[in-house]
This record gives structure tokens, C-alpha cells and sequence, in this order.
């Protein structure tokens, strides 16, 4: 999921509304055949993220599909950003500077707000790899703010044909998560994006909302999204969302897939609730506090995570036991040993990695009604749904769940059995590689290819 970090005034970000400036010079195609029959050489794929470490759901996904072209023989290519924590890389020459968007002069302010939108360094570096690399697809998964849609015009002009992997709905929302004060919001859907001006929807400022309104203004005049070839909707969801403007000839839905054989179902559990992810407002977490705070010790709740609102939950809800980030043998431990999983979330959730983890471990889910949710937890089948923001309804749940383990064993047996069923990772990868397949096909007959 895209999270923007940023701290400028409203002031540098009219003045960013007021100077859209133009795409780069182009720089001229030339045509690169590929050789047929056994001389053909191998697919060549261009992975670009703005984070080249395990960060959030974005980047495990970009590594496992990195992972399984390498052992389909792909040569793999890599674009990200420098960072400290990066994985090593032998493109890491042409990543881009790291960028915090904490600046605190005016001009400072202004210069990051500029790059916030357009970034010359990323289209500059892109096209130098390309230029060397020669890749036959560009996928992107989470580009926005360092790199930049930029590079997707950038790709698309040397006859790189680009797929862009939707893990939130930043092409139809400026806020990435169509939430508008905390309320789900869809007005921006069809390309329309004055609502985060009205609604100041970035946390109510008028300066953050004129900085994305002008970001998304941006790129619809320089026509970034519609230069992508195919969008992947990880859910059913997603897909109607983005079809809604960019229409369904550009969008394919292609589930995440989990690798579930290396993941052993427990027998039996501790009798403890689950929450496991971020803690941040959009996740909802705070309705499962409330919910077990009224639940007056009836049931044990873990939560295992970080975020900004770690610190506040802590000091309201004591009873909590808060184990903060976990990796490992603690994480394995962790799930293995919860009756039930609880996915709380208040936003349009795409679909979720950590549905998928339970799922894998053979565990019931308890999960808000919202998004694409329900495609994953079928009720009465694998878990419980819930309206989202109704903690007496979700504590009830909760309750009845924990007191029936023959019925979490039932639905934890049937989420393991749909997992390896319709969310295999191997699954995801040959759609993956037929999608880049036909992509180039069609670059073939239709468009010059390379550079």
C-alpha cells in the first residue's frame, strides 16, 4: 500500500498546482527484434519499486514474483531507490537518491513537492537502464512519490510495453486508500479529483490535498496510467475499481498467491485472538481494542505489529498484549498458536497477505465486510464477517468463535484447502508469465520494442 510522507506547506504546494511542468524530451526508439525458434533469447523483465526491501505487502510480492521468473529463466532487472536497508543489487547504480520529503526551508519545500510529482532523476535513471538492459516488459508495483508514473511515460516512449501490480487505488484516488476523513469515499473514481480540494481528504489539510490534487492532475495531462499496457488487480474488487475509469480491456485480475507447502497447519491453539499488520487508522485496529475493552477480559487479544498509533494503543488499552514486530520463529509461533485471526480493517482492502498466512496455517478468519475481503473469507465456510467499525458485533463474534474450537478446526481445514487451490503461488507466477508473454507479442506486431 502507497504511504506518502511528506511535510510541506500549502503554500509550496499551490505554487506546485500552479507550475505542472511538461514530460522530458523524448528520446527516439529504435526496433529490436527477438530472435525466434531456439535462438530466442531469454525474457527479460524490468521489476521497479520504490522500496528494495521487505517494507509492506508491495515489496513481499515483487520478491516472490521476482523469485519465480528467476526460476522460469527470466532475466530479472531491478529499479528502486537507495536505502541503508536495501537488498543488494547489481543495478543498484542506477537507483535513484533517497528522498524523505521532510524539508524545512520554503525553497526546500517547493524542490520536494517538484519531485514529489515528477521525479527527473527517476526518468532519467529508467531510461538508462533501459537503454542498457534492453528489458521486454517493465512491471511496476509501488512507484508513487520517489519514483514517480513518471518512469511509466518514460518506459512507454522507448517501446517498453509496462504492467502495473494495484496494491491501493492511488490511479483513482489521491489518497491511495478512498477513505475522505475517515469515511469510505469514491468520488474520485472516474478521473474527477477536485473532491480531496473540497474534502481536504489528506488528513484535512489544505496543503497535503492540493499537493496530491496536483499530482493526480498531473499525470492525467501527461496520460502516465493510461500509458500502462495491463493493470493486475490482485482482487475482484480492485478490478471493477479501476475499470471504472481506465476500462476493462487494461485491467486483468490475477489473485497474490502464498507458497503454502512450507507452512505446516497447527493442531490446536492457545484460545487467543489474532490481529497482525500495521497499526494505523485505515486498519481498523482500534475496533478490535474496543471490542475486547468491552469484552472485560473474556477473551485474550494479541496484537502483533508496528505503526504510528503503536505508542497511544498502548497506553489505552493495557490489557493488550502488544508484541510489536515480528519475524521467524516468533511469528510462526505466534500464528500458529491463535484461535482466530481478526482483520479489522475500515478501508476498501485489496487483498490481504496476512489472509493469506492464516489461511496457510489452517486458521478461521474474523474480518470486516469491506473491499475485497469477502472474496477471500467466505462466511460460514472459512471464517466470519463483520460490518466494518462495529466492535459490539465484531466482540460478539469473536467470543462465539473462541468458545467452538470443532468449528475454528472446520474452518480452518477449509481455508487451508482454498488457499492451495486458488491461491497458489506457482498459480500467480504462470499467470504472471503468460500475461508478460502475450504483452510482448502484441509490442511485437504493434509498437517498436527496446531502445
Amino acid at each position: 500500500m502507497t504511504e506518502p510522507s511528506f511535510d510541506l506547506s500549502e503554500d509550496a504546494a499551490v505554487s506546485v498546482a500552479r507550475s505542472r511542468r511538461g514530460p522530458e524530451t523524448e528520446v527516439p526508439s529504435r526496433r529490436r527484434e527477438r530472435p525466434a525458434g531456439s535462438d530466442r533469447r531469454a525474457l527479460k523483465v524490468l521489476f521497479a519499486n520504490k522500496f528494495f526491501f521487505r517494507n509492506g505487502g508491495s515489496e513481499v510480492v515483487m520478491f516472490d514474483e521476482m523469485e519465480l521468473m528467476r526460476r522460469r529463466n527470466v532475466d530479472v532487472v531491478e529499479f528502486s531507490m537507495n536505502d541503508d536497508r536495501n537488498i543488494p543489487s547489481r543495478f543498484q547504480s542506477y537507483f535513484v537518491s533517497q528522498k524523505s520529503y521532510r524539508a524545512s526551508s520554503r525553497r526546500e519545500k517547493l524542490r520536494s513537492a517538484l519531485s514529489f510529482i515528477h521525479s527527473s532523476e527517476a526518468v532519467s535513471q529508467i531510461r538508462r537502464l533501459i537503454q542498457d538492459q534492453k528489458p521486454d516488459v517493465l512491471h511496476c508495483h509501488n512507484i508513487y512519490h520517489q519514483l514517480t508514473p513518471s518512469i511509466v511515460t518514460a518506459a512507454a516512449d522507448m517501446g517498453v510495453p509496462v504492467v502495473l501490480t494495484l496494491h491501493d487505488y492511488k490511479p483513482v484516488c489521491p489518497v491511495y486508500t478512498q477513505l475522505s476523513n475517515g469515511q469510505v469515499c469514491t468520488r474520485c473514481g472516474d478521473g474527477a479529483f477536485e473532491t480531496i480540494l473540497a474534502r481536504r481528504c489528506a488528513d484535512g489539510s489544505l496543503g497535503r490535498s492540493a499537493l496530491l490534487w496536483a499530482e493526480a492532475r498531473y499525470h492525467a495531462l501527461l496520460g502516465s496510467y493510461h500509458r500502462v499496457e495491463k493493470f493486475i488487480a490482485p482482487s475482484r474488487f480492485m478490478y471493477e475499481a479501476i475499470v471504472r475509469r481506465f476500462g476493462a480491456a487494461k485491467v486483468v485480475h490475477i489473485p497474490n498467491g502464498i507458497d503454502a507447502s512450507g507452512i505446516d497447519t497447527s493442531v490446536g491453539d492457545e484460545e487467543y485472538a489474532l490481529y497482525l499488520g500495521r497499526l494505523s487508522p485505515e486498519k481498523g485496529v482500534e475496533d478490535l481494542l474496543k471490542a475486547h475493552a468491552a469484552a472485560q477480559g473474556a477473551w485474550r487479544l494479541v496484537v502483533a505489529g508496528t505503526g504510528p498509533l503503536l505508542d497511544e494503543f498502548r497506553r489505552k488499552y493495557p490489557a493488550v498484549e502488544f508484541r510489536g514486530h515480528l519475524t521467524g520463529s516468533d511469528l510462526e509461533r505466534t500464528i500458529s498458536e491463535a484461535g482466530v485471526i481478526v482483520v479489522p480493517s475500515v478501508w476498501h482492502e485489496n487483498s490481504p497477505l496476512s489472509i493469506l498466512e492464516a489461511m496457510a496455517h489452517g486458521k478461521p478468519i474474523i474480518a470486516s465486510r469491506i473491499g475485497g475481503i469477502p472474496e477471500m473469507v467466505r462466511e460460514g465456510a472459512t471464517g466470519l464477517l463483520f460490518d466494518p467499525g462495529n466492535a459490539s458485533q465484531l466482540a460478539e463474534k469473536v467470543r462465539d468463535l473462541l468458545l467452538d474450537r470443532s468449528r475454528r478446526e472446520a474452518f480452518g481445514r477449509n481455508a487451508r484447502r482454498i488457499v492451495e487451490d486458488e491461491y497458489s503461488l506457482e498459480d500467480h507466477g504462470s499467470a504472471l508469465f503468460s500475461l508478460y508473454e502475450n504483452l510482448i507479442a502484441t509490442a511485437g506486431l504493434h509498437r517498436k520494442v527496446g531502445s
